[in-house]
C-alpha cells in the first residue's frame, strides 16, 4: 500500500473515530471541546439536524480559508466537513437507545472513553497530514498569515470565543444555567488543556508506526 493511500485511509478513519467520540461526549453531557460547544449552542437554537448544521457552519469557515489562505485545506478538510456531523448525529442517536438516562458514574466513564477515542482519532488524522479542519485553519491563519500572536494563543482565543458564544446561544435558545455544563463543563476543560500529551502518545505508539510501516 502506497504512503498516499495510507494517508487517505488514516484521515478517513481518524475523522470517523473523532465523530464517534463527539457522540460519546454528548451522552456524557459533561462538556465537549470548544468548537463543539459552539455547535451545541447553534444546534439548540437552529431547528435543523446536527449533521446539516455542521456542514453549513464548516462551509462558511471553508470559504474564509479559501479567500484568506488555502494552504491548510486538503482532502482531510473535506472528509471532516461532510462526514463528521452526520456520523456524530448517528452515534448520539444510537447511544441514546443503548444508554438510557445514564448515572453520573456512567457519564464519567463515557467522558473518559470519549477523550481517549478523540485523541486516538486526532492522532491518525494529524499524522496523515492531508489538511486540517476548517476550524483549526482559523487559528493557523491568525498566527502564520496575520502574525497576530503565537499559534497557541490564537487557538486559546478562538476556543474561548467558541465557548462563550456556544453558552450564550444555548441560553438564548431556552437552555438554563444549570444545564450549561453539559456543553461547557469539565470535558471542555480537559479537552482544551490535556488532549495534547495523549494525542502525542498515540502519535508515537500508533499513528507514526502505522504510516511508516513499523
Amino acid at each position: 500500500m502506497s504512503i498516499k493511500t495510507k494517508r487517505i485511509l488514516m484521515s478517513l478513519c481518524g475523522v470517523i473515530i473523532c465523530a464517534i467520540s463527539v457522540g460519546v461526549f454528548k451522552i456524557a453531557a459533561l462538556g465537549v471541546d470548544p468548537f463543539q460547544t459552539l455547535m451545541a449552542g447553534l444546534d439548540k437554537l437552529i431547528p435543523i439536524d446536527f449533521g446539516t448544521l455542521y456542514v453549513i457552519v464548516n462551509l462558511l469557515l471553508l470559504t474564509f480559508s479559501l479567500i484568506v489562505d488555502r494552504h491548510n485545506i486538503g482532502i482531510a478538510t473535506f472528509i471532516n466537513l461532510f462526514l463528521l456531523g452526520y456520523i456524530t448525529d448517528f452515534t448520539y442517536g444510537f447511544l441514546q437507545t443503548v444508554i438510557v438516562e445514564p448515572s453520573m458514574p456512567v457519564r464519567a466513564i463515557c467522558l473518559a472513553v470519549g477523550i481517549l477515542v478523540i485523541c486516538f482519532g486526532s492522532a491518525l488524522y494529524m499524522t496523515a497530514d492531508l489538511g486540517v479542519s476548517t476550524y483549526d485553519a482559523v487559528a493557523i491563519v491568525m498566527s502564520r498569515k496575520w502574525k497576530l500572536m503565537q499559534f497557541q494563543y490564537c487557538r486559546i482565543l478562538t476556543d474561548v470565543v467558541c465557548v462563550v458564544l456556544g453558552v450564550v446561544l444555548f441560553l438564548l435558545a431556552g437552555g438554563t444555567w444549570g444545564l450549561a455544563p453539559t456543553i461547557a463543563g469539565v470535558g471542555t476543560i480537559i479537552t482544551a488543556f490535556f488532549m495534547g500529551p495523549v494525542i502525542e502518545f498515540f502519535n508515537r505508539k500508533v499513528a507514526r508506526p502505522m504510516l511508516n510501516g513499523k
